[in-house]
């Protein structure tokens, strides 16, 4: 597939169902790690909870896991429709150790940032479940399982959310 991007995935997007419903022909390539970088729930959303965000700390010992996808230049288009690219998140590039190889890829960065955001009960599921349905190591699923969620108002949003599961 020439002209293929590497995406790599962190958040929600990890999640096989949920980045297919989003990109159909989204195809796993390998679980990934990005270094100097740490997972937060930062980065505020349109319905004022928290989203993931790979906040670039520069210490050699943190660490964000993720799901590397190969996707194509238009499906790059729709998928920085839904991160809200150069509102809500910013594209950057980097490279990746993934267990094929070191991988050049893509993926979104907070353009704001915010302490003490709460994810919703289904945005945590989205990444939680992305990261053992990927094998990502135990303790960092460990990790995002200990964020503390909160429910989400709109449960017509939360069921929406769900059903892909």
């Amino acid at each position: 597939m020439n002209g293929d991007l590497f995406y790599f995935a962190y958040g929600s997007n990890m999640s096989v169902p949920r980045i297919q419903a989003r990109i159909p022909a989204a195809e796993f390539v390998s679980v990934a790690s990005l270094m100097a970088h740490r997972l937060t729930f930062s980065k505020p959303g349109t319905d004022a909870s928290g989203k993931c965000d790979a906040l670039f700390t520069g210490c050699v010992d943190d660490v964000v896991y993720g799901v590397v996808y190969r996707i194509t230049a238009e499906d790059k288009q729709v998928l920085d429709g839904y991160e809200g690219l150069g509102v809500h998140y910013q594209v950057k590039t980097g490279v990746v150790s993934a267990a094929c190889a070191d991988l050049e890829v893509f993926f979104y960065v907070a353009t704001e940032v915010r302490d003490n955001l709460r994810p919703y009960h289904w945005y945590k599921k989205h990444v939680l479940y992305g990261a053992q349905e990927a094998g990502i190591p135990e303790a960092y699923c460990n990790s995002i399982a200990t964020v503390v969620a909160i429910d989400d108002p709109d449960l017509e949003r939360h069921r929406r959310e769900m059903r892909i599961y």
